[in-house]
Formats: structure tokens, C-alpha cells, sequence
């Protein structure tokens, strides 16, 4: 009796002993176009359910969006359910504007810090700078995972699509604002739209703090390679512009997520970036 009691006593402290947080958690990176009316068959009011669907569909922890609107950010926060957003509009640091929302699990998650910082020499207010044709902003948050108690960070932006300054100047003062904010210990996440092939200045500035999760996940990359369709059907898609960076975390798996309306038409003109990690 004694030495099924002991035994029982053993089992129970090695299973208290593990670590609560042990899972894995997915996270996304979707532009999801702005609410453009002038988009025909591809504009929001034609295919904002199959995108909260397809959101719905993967489940991410957390999400960062590129080009939302109010209307937009509030729609798939209501029609999602679980998921509720941080984030201001880049025009007035309120609503108005492109938002880089960063949509969260509010069952699972506790938002502990925000905040949204522009690309531009004076990020602290609302401002455009170097050659950027749009002032562009990166938002940022704090969260608890609410089961182990642990914290990450999660930062969202969309770089600019005409300055090629402003990209490279964006991605340093991203790297220089994550080191202030998140320090060099806690894990961080960092997903966006960066207008930026691989091998050009604004990823090189990143990855020289950051890992790219495309080529450094357990599992091999699955999809295709670009990220931009541009809503072309028929696109060979070819360049990666959309991006999840890491740092701290054990990175699992990163695919491009090409699925499509019921019409066969993209749900976005970007594809959402799926990364899988643990920590």
C-alpha cells in the first residue's frame, strides 16, 4: 500500500513539475485589402465573410492585419467571436485611417500593454517622413497567455510601397523600438506587409535582430513562395512580400495559405502568412 502510495506521490509531482505552457500556438499575418468600392468582384462586401471564415477555419492565437479600416476591424472583430483588436488608425491615431490591428483571442489571452509608434523620425505622433508616399505606423502589444502565465509580444506594420528610404529606415527603427519595448529576453513575434523582397535593405535590417520564420521552421515550407496575387487568378506568385519574424520562440512550421472564395476568386490580394511556434 505504501509503495503504490509513494509511486502515486512521485507521478503526481513530475506531472505538477512540467511546464503548463508546453503547446503550440499559430499565429497570422494577412493583409486583407482595404475596403475599396471600386474593386468589383473582389470588394470587401463580396468576401468579408469567407475571410472571417477562413479565419475562424486556422485559429490563430493572434493575427496581425495590413490595410484594415474601421469598418473593416470592427466587422471581424463582431463576426469572429472569440477575437478582439488593438491598433489605432495611421491618419489621426484614432480610427481614421489604415490600420495595422492586431486581432487577439480574448478567451485565451489578456492584453497587457499597446501601443502604435509611426515610421518616421517622429514616431511618437502622427507623421510621414524620408520618401514615404503614406504615413505608415507599426502597432504593438503585450499579452498573457492566461493558462501558464506567460507573456510574449507581438508587434503588426505595413511598410511603405513607393519609398525605398522610408522601408529601410522603417525596418532599423522597428528593430530599435523592439530591443526598447520588448527588451533582448521575451519572445516576440513580428508580423506585416513590408513591400520588400528578401534580399532587399529593409529584410536585411530586420534579420540582422530577427530570424525570418520561412527559413528557419522545424517542418519544411509549405505553398507557394510569393504573397501578392494582386487578385490575378491566374498569378504565378513568385514574390514574398509578407512576412513573420521571431525571436525567442521555437519556430514549428510557416506556410502561405492559398485558398480561395467558393468562386474561386482570392479572399484577399495578399495570402495570409501562417507560423506556428512555441515557447
Amino acid at each position: 500500500m505504501n509503495k503504490i502510495l509513494i509511486s502515486f506521490l512521485v507521478c503526481l509531482t513530475v506531472s505538477i513539475a512540467q511546464p503548463v505552457f508546453a503547446q503550440v500556438q499559430t499565429f497570422m499575418s494577412y493583409n486583407i485589402r482595404y475596403n475599396n468600392s471600386n474593386d468589383g468582384v473582389n470588394r470587401w462586401d463580396e468576401r468579408k465573410d469567407e475571410l472571417v471564415a477562413l479565419i475562424n477555419n486556422y485559429e490563430p492565437l493572434v493575427f496581425g492585419i495590413q490595410e484594415g479600416l474601421l469598418d473593416q476591424v470592427q466587422y471581424i472583430r463582431d463576426q469572429s467571436g472569440v477575437y478582439d483588436y488593438s491598433g489605432v488608425g495611421r491618419d489621426d491615431g484614432k480610427d481614421k485611417g489604415e490600420f495595422a490591428a492586431i486581432f487577439y483571442n480574448k478567451q485565451e489571452l489578456t492584453l497587457l500593454t499597446e501601443g502604435t509608434f509611426w515610421l518616421s523620425e517622429t514616431p511618437e505622433k502622427v507623421s510621414k517622413d524620408w520618401d514615404a508616399a503614406l504615413p505608415r505606423i507599426c502597432s504593438y502589444a503585450q499579452f498573457k497567455i492566461n493558462d501558464s502565465g506567460k507573456t510574449f509580444w507581438f508587434f503588426n506594420a505595413h511598410f511603405d510601397h513607393i519609398g525605398k528610404v522610408a522601408r529601410a529606415n522603417s525596418a532599423t527603427l522597428i528593430v530599435q523600438k523592439i530591443k526598447e519595448i520588448a527588451g533582448s529576453a521575451s519572445p516576440v513575434i513580428l508580423t506585416g506587409d513590408f513591400n520588400a523582397t528578401p534580399s532587399s535593405q529593409p529584410i536585411l535590417n530586420i534579420t540582422s535582430y530577427l530570424k525570418d520564420a520561412f527559413s528557419n521552421t522545424q517542418k519544411a515550407f509549405y505553398g507557394p513562395i510569393g504573397t501578392f496575387s494582386g487578385f490575378n487568378t491566374s498569378a504565378k506568385l513568385e514574390d514574398r512580400i509578407d512576412y513573420i519574424f521571431y525571436l525567442n520562440v521555437t519556430p514549428k512550421s510557416l506556410s502561405h495559405i492559398d485558398d480561395r472564395r467558393q468562386n474561386g476568386l482570392w479572399v484577399s490580394d495578399h495570402l495570409p502568412v501562417l507560423f506556428q511556434a512555441q515557447f
